[in-house]
């Protein structure tokens, strides 16, 4: 029995040794095969037209033909051999400075809306459709005060945006914005619409941005802000940012501003507004305490250019303006703003409110006076 037992011990041994001398250098010996069984894979089901439920790329493709690429070159003028200027500013004219941004093509005309920034003192302007046609474009006008140029280029069978209805945007929507950041190429990012009638910002005079956490970045100006139909709502034309990049907030010239440049300049040459001569201010609780107000709605009038159109009408500073025609204003930008809408030599109702007592005062506007330069 015993003998019998050690033969049993030894020949288990010897099978375990040869077990693990396979499984450490064949272990393919020993891998388990799968069955050929046969496979079904799940079916994907796709709607008509083929696009994923949720997909916005039908708004992708609608808008990004009308999209273009804008490369701008300006020379540096030659400032002479002073050697008071080199000393401070340097040899600055030893090559062209060239810039990069976007636009949106708005007529079979070949009329392109872009940002005044983007193109602002280029010597020569180049556009890249989607398509990869290239050709020069052309100012026909800008308008500094909102930030926005309009070009035109001379291609045929033009890919025209369709314009959205900004009056039916929402905080919420989902938008997407389209441009040439930092000059990789057109790229598609997508976001909410974050706010509407943004102002005081100090971008520009006249402010009433759609602001959008869709991701923004150098090079995105002048590009597409669009709906999920691809219907333009806005240009794209600034962004908040500590680092020069994408925070998440961005901002939108809306698509009626952007209408109202494009038809003045291309019908009169330039945007036609109103003016009336006055220095504005936010009623702040200092002004309010110096000027004797009980109240913080409003604007207060720091300032009335003698000879003016309010001056003529009776308006005077400390006056706190409270509507223009049928427009309630609360803060300079909602004043400058209505103002402006105002046609010149058409007059125009100012209710003020002046010592306690409210006055209804008859302004006639002139035409807005061009701006020498605006501060972004």
């Amino acid at each position: 029995m015993r003998r019998l037992w050690l033969l049993f011990a030894q020949t288990v041994t010897v099978g375990l040794a040869c077990w693990f001398i396979v499984i450490t250098f064949k272990p393919e010996w020993v891998r388990q095969r799968p069955a050929n069984l046969p496979l079904t894979e799940a079916p994907v089901t796709l709607p008509p037209g083929g696009v994923m439920p949720g997909s916005l790329s039908p708004a992708a493709r609608a808008a990004s033909p009308a999209v273009v690429s804008i490369a701008t070159r300006q020379s540096i003028r030659q400032r002479g051999n002073d050697p008071w200027h080199r000393f401070f500013f340097g040899d600055d004219d030893e090559g062209p400075r060239t810039g990069l941004g976007s636009g949106v093509i708005v007529s079979a005309e070949g009329y392109v809306l872009t940002n005044n920034h983007v193109v602002e003192g280029a010597d020569e302007i180049e556009v890249t459709l989607s398509d990869r046609r290239r050709t020069l474009a052309k100012v026909i006008g800008t308008d500094p005060e909102t930030d926005l140029a309009i070009l035109r280029i001379r291609l045929d069978r033009l890919p025209v945006i369709v314009w959205g209805k900004e009056e039916t945007a929402q905080v919420g929507d989902r938008v997407l914005a389209i441009g040439n950041p930092f000059g990789v190429g057109q790229t598609v990012t997508s976001g909410i619409i974050s706010a509407l009638g943004r102002n005081q910002l100090g971008i520009n005079t006249f402010e009433n941005f759609i602001q959008t956490d869709a991701a923004i970045n150098p090079g995105n100006s002048g590009g597409a802000l669009v709906d999920v139909n691809g219907h333009l709502l806005g240009i794209n034309t600034a962004i908040y940012s500590r680092s020069g990049g994408n925070m998440g907030i961005g901002f939108a010239i809306p698509v009626s501003t952007a209408r109202q440049v494009l038809d003045g300049i291309i019908k009169d040459g330039q945007v036609v507004r109103g003016w009336i001569g006055v220095e504005p201010m936010d009623i702040t609780p200092e002004l309010a305490e110096t000027f004797k107000l009980n109240q913080q709605e409003g604007v207060i009038l720091t300032g009335v250019l003698q000879g003016g159109p309010a001056a003529k009408a009776g308006l005077q500073p400390g006056d706190v303006v409270l509507r223009v025609a049928d427009q309630e204003v609360d803060n300079v930008s909602a004043l400058l703003t209505a103002i402006a809408s105002q046609a010149p030599g058409r007059s125009t109702r100012i209710e003020v409110l002046r010592q306690k007592s409210r006055l209804s005062l008859e302004v006639v506007p002139t035409q807005r006076p061009k701006p020498r330069g605006v501060a972004r």
